[in-house]
Order: C-alpha cells, then sequence, then structure tokens
C-alpha cells in the first residue's frame, strides 16, 4: 500500500526551527515530484515548496523563500522541510503529497497525500 507519513511538527517560538520529513513507502520514489502545503481552517490549501522527482529541482512560496528549504534523500524514501526563522504566520497544517510527474505545481491532481502535521508559531 502507497502511504506518505509526515512528521516533525510541533510548537516552537517565533524565530525557531523545525524540520518536517515526510516518509514514502509502497512506490517508486524517485519517479515522483514531491510538494509541501499548508492549511489553515476555511482557507485553500497553499504550496509552500516543491522538489523535482529526480534531480532536486526546487521551488518555494514567495512567503517562505530564504526562511525554508526542501530537500529529498532517495535512498531513503524521505523529503525533508527545513523551517527556519519561523514566524506566527507560518502556523498551520502541513501535509506532503506525491504525484508521479517530474514536476508539480498546485495542490491538485496529487497521487498520494501525508495526514498531516500541526505547526504552532507562538508570538
Amino acid at each position: 500500500e502507497a502511504q506518505l507519513v509526515d512528521s516533525g511538527g510541533g510548537l516552537v517560538q517565533a524565530g525557531g526551527s523545525l524540520r518536517l520529513s515526510c516518509a514514502a513507502s509502497g512506490f517508486t520514489f524517485d519517479h515522483f515530484a514531491i510538494g509541501w502545503f499548508r492549511q489553515v481552517p476555511g482557507k485553500e490549501p497553499e504550496g509552500v515548496s516543491s522538489i523535482s522527482s529526480s534531480d532536486g529541482i526546487t521551488d518555494y512560496a514567495d512567503s517562505v523563500k530564504g526562511r525554508f528549504t526542501i530537500s529529498r534523500d532517495n535512498a531513503k524514501n524521505t523529503v525533508y522541510l527545513q523551517m527556519n526563522s519561523l514566524k506566527p504566520e507560518d502556523t498551520a497544517d502541513y501535509y506532503c503529497a506525491a504525484r508521479e510527474t517530474y514536476w508539480v505545481n498546485g495542490y491538485l491532481g496529487m497521487d498520494y497525500w501525508g495526514k498531516g502535521i500541526l505547526v504552532t508559531v507562538s508570538s
């Protein structure tokens, strides 16, 4: 069974750091682009960052550029999101998602989703 297990969320003070992990199983990981998305109640998911399937090309939302770093270890079937200089407005449920393609742009059409993890940044 294909699945994504995201982990690493929690409560942190503004200015702090967290590292989210997204562990994949049950599918050929390096055939899939991965995206991190976040959502707050009452709003649509927001794309945070994406990484291509095989060569590590990355992209970031303007709101997180310079603070967040996405990476993947295809040997471990895992994608990471290092989040530094966190702000209260980064508070949200964070989800990783995978799509069997080289690149993803937006949350529609993803093949697999993690269950989500809560990140809370206190001021």
